[in-house]
């Protein structure tokens, strides 16, 4: 089962991405947005650069690299869940997490050439409003899984530092 749960936890996360990003195509139109939750809005963007639209005034060669770095970050990602994916729960959800969250920015920027963001948080306070940029279901699941492999690795250190001597 533990060889299996990467890729398992990937599906399931390719599959909400693309039901959520299918639900605001579908019912939302581009550059809308519906308030949802104090703090919560829904929307309707395209990110045509990467994380926090990073390069997304790029031109076609930016775009192209982009896409190249992309794909081999995707690679290097399921080669990892080949290779390591069966050391333990945390370390296979955090991969299958992160590799879910790829393919699916990756199955949007080769349909339509941009990601669908569709998730703003915001907050009012001291007479200003602040906000995240627009996210979605893939971009949680990377940022989940990163969290999940620093956590591991951090409360892995911590175990090896305080571990008796062996002399």
């Amino acid at each position: 089962m533990r060889r299996a749960l990467p890729w398992l936890t990937a599906a399931v996360v390719i599959l909400l991405d693309r039901l959520t990003k299918a639900a605001v195509l579908h019912w939302m139109v581009h550059g809308s947005w519906i308030n949802v939750l104090p703090g919560v809005t829904l929307t309707h963007v395209h990110n045509r650069g990467i994380a926090f639209s990073l390069f997304a005034d790029g031109g076609p060669v930016t775009r192209v690299l982009l896409q190249a770095v992309i794909v081999a970050a995707v690679v290097i990602i399921a080669w990892t869940v080949y290779r390591h994916g069966d050391r333990g729960r945390l370390t296979s959800v955090a991969l299958g997490l992160i590799l879910g969250g790829a393919l699916g920015n990756l199955f949007d920027r080769i349909l339509y050439g941009w990601v669908v963001d569709f998730i703003h948080l915001w907050i009012r306070f001291g007479g200003g409003t602040y906000s995240w940029p627009d996210f979605n279901v893939a971009d949680s699941a990377i940022t989940i899984g990163a969290a999940l492999l620093i956590l591991h690795e951090l409360r892995r250190s911590g175990e090896t530092e305080h571990a008796p001597d062996s002399d």
